[in-house]
C-alpha cells in the first residue's frame, strides 16, 4: 500500500522538514510544515518506444518556513479527496524539474486512484 516509509499525513496530506539531501537522510534543521502545492508524476524513463512511461502520482510539498520544494509519492490510504483538493488549487512551483499536473491530467490521476 506505500505506508512503510510515508512522510505525510493521510488526510491532510501535509509533511514536515525533516530531509536535507535526499529522501530519508533526515537531516534538515529547518522542521517547519511543508504544505502540499501540486501534483507530478514520478518520472519513469521510457519505453522501449522512446516515450515517457507514465509514473505514480506524487505530491509536490513546499517548506512554509524556508521554501525547499520536494516530492512524495502518494499512499495507498492517503484521502483521496484531499489529492483531488490539491489538483483544483495548484501554486505556482519554480523548480525546473517538476511538472506540476493540472485539470488536464484528472483523468490519470482518477485512474490512478480510483481504477476509473
Amino acid at each position: 500500500m506505500g505506508t512503510e516509509h510515508r512522510n505525510h499525513c493521510p488526510f491532510c496530506l501535509w509533511s514536515k522538514h525533516v530531509d536535507l539531501n535526499k529522501p530519508g537522510d533526515r537531516k534538515a534543521k529547518c522542521g517547519a510544515g511543508m504544505e502540499p502545492v501540486g501534483l507530478t508524476f514520478k518520472q519513469e524513463g521510457l519505453d522501449k518506444y522512446g516515450q515517457p512511461k507514465q509514473g505514480e502520482i506524487m505530491i509536490i510539498h513546499r517548506c512554509a518556513e524556508c521554501g525547499k520544494i520536494s516530492i512524495n509519492r502518494i499512499a495507498g490510504d492517503d484521502n483521496p479527496e484531499a489529492i483531488l483538493d490539491v489538483l483544483k488549487n495548484p501554486q505556482k512551483i519554480s523548480q525546473d524539474d517538476i511538472k506540476p499536473l493540472t485539470e488536464k491530467d484528472k483523468k490519470e490521476i482518477l485512474t490512478q486512484l480510483f481504477g476509473k
